[in-house]
C-alpha cells in the first residue's frame, strides 16, 4: 500500500494539492491522510505518536506531499516530523525507527512560482533540491529510500486544463513509484 501523507496548511483553499489527492485517489492500493484534517489543533506526540507510527509502518511507501512555504515545508509538516519521526527514531528506534529503515519515500512539493526562479541565477537563488537538504537528511536518518520527487511549478497560474494534466502526470508518477522495487526488494 502507498500511503500518501497530504501536508497542506488550509486544504479547502487548496486547488492544486487537491486536485493532486482528488487525481491520487482514484489508483489501487493508495490510501490518502490530509494531517491537517486529522489534526486541526496539531499533533501531540503521547497522544497520536502511536497511531502515525503504526499509520507509517504499515505502508510499503510513503508519499510526502505539501506547497513549499517559504523555501520550506510547512508547519503541519514539521510539527509531524517533530512529534512523530522523533518519536520513531529516537524514543523507540528498535520497536518503530527500525521499521521504517529501505521503506521508499516520494516528495511532492508544489510551488506557485515558475522552475526558472527556482535556480541560482533566479530569483530564489536556490534550486529546489537545495531547499529539501534538510527534509532529504531527515529521510537519510530514517534510513528511508529516498525517490525521485515529483516537482509542480507555476501552480499560482494553473487554468482547468493545467490541473487536469498535473494530476495525470502525478499518476502516472505516482504508479512507476508504485511498481518500482524497494530496495530490500532489489536485493
Amino acid at each position: 500500500m502507498t500511503l500518501i501523507l497530504l501536508f497542506h496548511p488550509d486544504p479547502p483553499r487548496s486547488r492544486v494539492n487537491a486536485a493532486l489527492a482528488s487525481a491520487a485517489s482514484g489508483l489501487r492500493d493508495v490510501r490518502i491522510a490530509d494531517m491537517t484534517a486529522l489534526y486541526p489543533q496539531g499533533i501531540e506526540m503521547d497522544r497520536d505518536g502511536e497511531r502515525e507510527a503504526a499509520r507509517l509502518l504499515a505502508a510499503e511507501r510513503i508519499v510526502l506531499q505539501f506547497p513549499m512555504q517559504w523555501y520550506s515545508t510547512p508547519a503541519v509538516m514539521k510539527d509531524w516530523q517533530d512529534k512523530v519521526l522523533t518519536r520513531m527514531a529516537y524514543i523507540h528506534p528498535d520497536t518503530e525507527g527500525a521499521g521504517l529503515s529501505g521503506t521508499p519515500v516520494m516528495i511532492v512539493v508544489t510551488m506557485g512560482a515558475a522552475a526558472a526562479t527556482y535556480r541560482r541565477e533566479g530569483r530564489n537563488r536556490f534550486t529546489v533540491a537545495e531547499l529539501l537538504a534538510p527534509l532529504r537528511a531527515t529521510m537519510n536518518r530514517c534510513a528511508m529510500d529516498w525517490r525521485d520527487t515529483f516537482l509542480l511549478h507555476g501552480t499560482a497560474c494553473m487554468d482547468a486544463a493545467a490541473l487536469a494534466d498535473a494530476g495525470r502526470n502525478y499518476r502516472d508518477a505516482l504508479s512507476r513509484f508504485a511498481a518500482s522495487p524497494s530496495v530490500a526488494g532489489a536485493a
